[in-house]
């Protein structure tokens, strides 16, 4: 069975689920970008409350553009206040420090393609946790709600609206940093699983 996904940054742990547990997973290739997704964001919990964090791009959330042709915005200083984010909201988490810098890397790396861009980080999420899934992408457009024998579509199935919608949950269960003041909070990005549980991660993602 093929699973076909939308290509998120820093996908949130839902998607990586999908990803772990799949053979095969399909990256949608031929969508237009779409605005109040996860294509361009990503959400983390920081001592206040959660923390969304958008990645700026050419032409602004309104454009029409093919995802695989947006750009990245670098005319603000976006990586800076996100790795700042990242700092304050898990410096205290158990596994921080062994994979911060690897983490810091991508946050700052020099793809100005947002495509691009994300399939790098979920590449290098992959490798760390060492998920041999096989990632491919999609090789035409197919209308959501089409159904395709032998593949399953969760395109757009979580997005910024309802990614922590009980409907939308996996039981990916956990120790949070700021789990005493927040209470657990459920399918944030993958790097609250990552700096929480480390290698263990994959081992939760296909519990």
């Amino acid at each position: 069975m093929t699973l076909t996904v939308d290509n998120q940054t820093f996908p949130c742990i839902n998607l990586f689920k999908l990803v772990a547990e799949g053979r095969h997973v399909e990256v949608e290739l031929y969508e237009n970008f779409q605005k109040t997704s996860f294509r361009n964001r990503y959400v983390i919990a920081g001592a206040n409350g959660l923390i969304h964090l958008t990645i700026p791009v050419v032409g602004g959330r309104e454009q029409k553009a093919l995802f695989r042709d947006v750009q990245i915005d670098d005319s603000t200083d976006w990586q800076t206040g996100h790795w700042r984010s990242i700092t304050s909201a898990y410096r205290k988490a158990p596994f921080f420090e062994h994979y911060s810098e690897t983490v810091r890397s991508l946050v700052f790396n020099s793809e100005k393609n947002l495509f691009s861009f994300n399939i790098l980080i979920i590449s290098k999420i992959c490798e760390m946790l060492k998920i041999n899934t096989d990632i491919g992408f999609t090789g035409l457009y197919e209308r959501k709600n089409s159904p395709v024998e032998g593949k399953l579509d969760f395109r757009n199935k979580f997005l910024p609206g309802n990614f922590q919608n009980e409907g939308n949950l996996f039981n990916v269960k956990y120790s949070q940093v700021f789990e005493d003041r927040l209470g657990f909070q459920p399918n944030l990005s993958i790097l609250d699983l990552l700096f929480c549980e480390g290698p263990n991660a994959a081992a939760l993602l296909t519990a």
